[in-house]
Parts: structure tokens; C-alpha cells; sequence
């Protein structure tokens, strides 16, 4: 068995799964946000209208919330919400709960591994769409739908169809001008945004093994957008080494068998990738950087679960660091501990020298919800993960994907830019 069956058949209490398999599985750590909180909610009122009530959440040391969507407030229904999701953890009893204006708070899939509330081994389940992103600590992690989430709230556990497994190798040295977000871009430009269907994303080879953590974690991030059930990367010292800075809670790391067996199999020799950029209105839509390098943009964006990560900070700040930008740029840290850490690094000075807006780490502009949506025609180049038409504000705006190296180079060119053609 692969990683992502032999946790599955671990957390089923089975010997082994094979793809095509059903199975009731126990959740060891459960994630809802002040999106899909209230939501969840509604689902326990509709069932209590049917004499099904809540009496206890399954385990509320291993249920977690996070504020993130709509912080701050966006709206008078943005601040109920979060006033109800607030009572309603107090009323279970759920402690993991970070919010926004007390302390460390900030994007969901960014707390998982910042605060190392999923370990390496376990299923671990969100109410989101990129709760995929903790694979890379080795855990099999899932989104599911408010009613699931309501469901594994209740009983602890969940059922699911054991995917097939696609393994991606990435070998060579990881040139000085590529990231992880050009790496994941040029994979689902190759198999599409439905290429891996239900299917678990499996990442190795000798570039992954040299990889930091942050940068494994943008590779799983956006497995979602190739329609992954899961994106997973085996645990090894540096998966260690990254909880072990955060915790010392114990865990069982799990590896896949030698006889593992995948559906399919890519190769990806990362020394010969260029920068690359999604265009609207995929992340499918994929092009070399340099072969868009007299698109105009209006706004550049380093932000999100995908691209506000410490070391995406970093890389465009090496970009930023004595320039000014052209256009409106804003940078938002994922998670308030992440901000802090860039302060103390001179990283915050670097950009609001360069002229950029520093901003509270929020997913609003991320899903257009509020603190930076784009009007009508106006030109993004973003380190977020998706770019349907309204995504990030007016549904006749363009959100073009990029790495923070590009996105941080097309700021201060004022266009899509390679950051080769950027001197440092």
C-alpha cells in the first residue's frame, strides 16, 4: 500500500484498503472557519427540527476554528456569523478556537501546520476545499461538504472511497527562480483541472526531498485545483524537524510499502522549468512568464493559504528589497505568528519601503469577499490558487497566478515579469 492507504486502513482498523474500497474511517482532527462554521450549524439546527440533537461534540480537543474569511468583519452577517460561531464553541466546549484580535490568528490551512495541530500520520478533515494543503506533513487530509463535516463532528469518524494514487517524481536541482507554486502550475497545466478526479496526488523524488516544508505545503495546497481527494508527500527529516520546532507532542509517522503500487506516474526534471503563469481563467491556462512579459496589471497580491507563507515572504522581498512597485501591491502574512516572524526578519520594512500595503492575515481578497476585491476590468497577478471569473472581485476582472517571485518582479515592472529580468 501507498501512504494515503495505508492511513486510510489505519484509521479504518483494517490490515489493508485497495482503491474502489468504502470505508467508515475515524477522524483524528476535524477544522471548521467562519464560512463553513455557520454552515455546520444550520446542519445541526435542520437535524435537531428531526429529533436528532447535539448533545456533545465527539471530541472537542480535536475539533479547531479558525477566523479567517471574513476578518476583519467585512459586514454586519460577517461579524454575526462570527459572534455565533463563537457561542457555539463556548456551548461544546471547543478551546482551539483563533480568533481574530486575540493573539495568534490566521488563515485555516496555515494554522494546521503553523501551530502543529495535525501531525504526520493521522486523517485529519476541513470544512474547505484546501484542507488538501496538511498532506505534506504526511497526513491524509480531506475537505468535505458541511453535512460530513456536521456528521464527523458528531460521531468522530466518516466514510470514504479509498482513492487511486498518482505519483508525480520531481527530480533535479530547484533552480534559483522556480517555486513550488511554478511547479504545481506546470503539472496542472500537463493534466488539467480534472486530471486527478477523486484521485490522492502523491509528490517524491530528489527535488522534493530538498525542499522545505512551506514550499511542499504550496505543492499539496493546489492539488485541489486538479480535482486531487488528497495531496500527500511522504514524512521525512524535515518533516521532523518542522513539527518538532512547533510541538513535542509524539506521533507515528506512516511510509508507503516497497510494493506500493499508483495508477499512474509523472516525471518532472525541475532544473529545466521557467517562472510560469496561469492566465485567466484557469489554473489549467498555464504559459512561461517571459511569453506574457507586456501584460499590464493593476494590482499585484502576495497573499493567501497558497503564497504567504515566511519563505514566500522572503523570496519577494529579495525581489522587493531597494525597489519601488508600480502599481498597487498588498501583502498579507497567512497567519499572525507568520507576521510577526517577517517583522523581526526586516521583511514588513522591505515592503512598505518599496511602497506596498502590509495588511492582517485574512482570505478576503483571496475568495473576493472584501480588503482588496478587483473592479471591473481591472489586472491581477496574485500568488492565490484559483482564477474563475469573479474569483477575486468583479467578474469581468483577471487574476493571473503566479509565484511570489513573479508576482513581487511583476509589481515593480508594472507587468508580468520574470524575476530573472529583475536584477537583485
Amino acid at each position: 500500500m501507498n501512504i494515503t492507504e495505508k492511513i486510510i486502513a489505519r484509521a479504518s482498523k483494517r490490515n489493508s484498503v485497495s482503491p474502489g474500497d468504502v470505508v467508515f474511517a475515524d477522524v483524528d482532527k476535524l477544522m471548521i472557519h467562519d464560512v463553513s462554521g455557520p454552515g455546520v450549524i444550520k446542519v445541526f439546527e435542520e437535524w435537531s427540527k428531526k429529533g436528532i440533537q447535539l448533545e456533545n461534540v465527539w471530541d472537542p480537543d480535536r475539533v479547531w476554528i479558525s477566523e479567517d474569511h471574513f476578518v476583519p468583519s467585512a459586514d454586519r452577517i460577517s461579524a454575526e456569523n462570527i459572534t455565533k460561531l463563537t457561542r457555539w464553541a463556548e456551548k461544546y466546549g471547543i478551546k482551539k478556537h483563533f480568533k481574530y484580535g486575540l493573539g495568534q490568528y490566521g488563515i485555516c490551512h496555515t494554522l494546521s501546520h503553523e501551530e502543529a495541530l495535525v501531525l504526520p500520520g493521522e486523517f485529519y478533515v476541513g470544512g474547505d476545499s484546501h484542507t488538501n494543503t496538511t498532506g505534506a506533513l504526511g497526513a491524509l487530509a480531506v475537505g468535505l461538504g458541511h453535512t460530513d463535516i456536521a456528521y464527523a463532528m458528531m460521531h468522530g469518524r466518516i466514510w470514504l472511497k479509498v482513492p487511486d494514487t498518482i505519483l508525480f517524481n520531481l527530480i533535479g536541482s530547484i533552480p534559483e527562480h522556480i517555486m513550488a507554486k511554478d511547479i504545481i502550475l506546470k503539472i496542472i497545466s500537463d493534466i488539467g483541472t480534472d486530471g486527478a478526479n477523486y484521485k490522492a496526488m502523491e509528490f517524491g523524488g530528489n527535488a522534493v526531498s530538498k525542499m522545505s516544508m512551506e514550499e511542499r505545503l504550496t505543492l499539496t495546497n493546489m492539488t485541489t485545483e486538479a480535482g486531487a481527494k488528497n495531496g500527500i508527500i511522504e514524512p521525512d527529516s524535515i518533516t521532523d524537524e518542522y513539527i518538532r520546532q512547533r510541538t513535542s507532542e509524539p506521533y507515528k509517522p506512516i511510509v508507503g510499502d516497497d510494493d506500493r503500487h499508483y495508477v499512474d506516474e509523472y516525471t518532472y526534471e525541475i532544473d529545466k522549468l521557467e517562472p510560469i503563469v496561469a492566465k485567466p481563467y484557469s489554473p489549467q491556462n498555464a504559459a512561461v512568464a517571459r511569453e506574457l512579459q507586456g501584460v499590464e496589471i493593476n494590482k499585484a497580491y502576495i497573499g493567501s493559504c497558497t503564497g504567504a507563507k515566511l519563505q514566500d515572504l522572503r523570496s519577494a522581498a529579495q525581489i522587493l528589497r531597494g525597489k519601488k512597485v508600480k502599481i498597487r501591491t498588498e501583502v498579507l502574512p497567512a497567519a499572525q505568528s507568520i507576521y510577526m516572524k517577517a517583522m523581526k526578519e526586516g521583511l514588513i520594512d522591505i515592503f512598505m519601503q518599496a511602497g506596498a500595503v502590509v495588511g492582517p492575515p485574512t482570505c478576503g481578497a483571496c475568495c473576493g469577499a472584501h480588503m482588496g476585491v478587483l473592479g471591473k476590468d481591472e489586472v491581477c497577478v496574485s500568488t492565490t490558487n484559483r482564477n474563475f471569473p469573479g474569483r477575486m472581485g468583479h467578474v469581468e476582472s483577471q487574476t493571473y497566478l503566479a509565484s511570489p517571485l513573479v508576482v513581487a518582479a511583476s509589481a515593480i515592472k508594472g507587468k508580468i515579469t520574470d524575476p530573472r529580468d529583475v536584477s537583485k
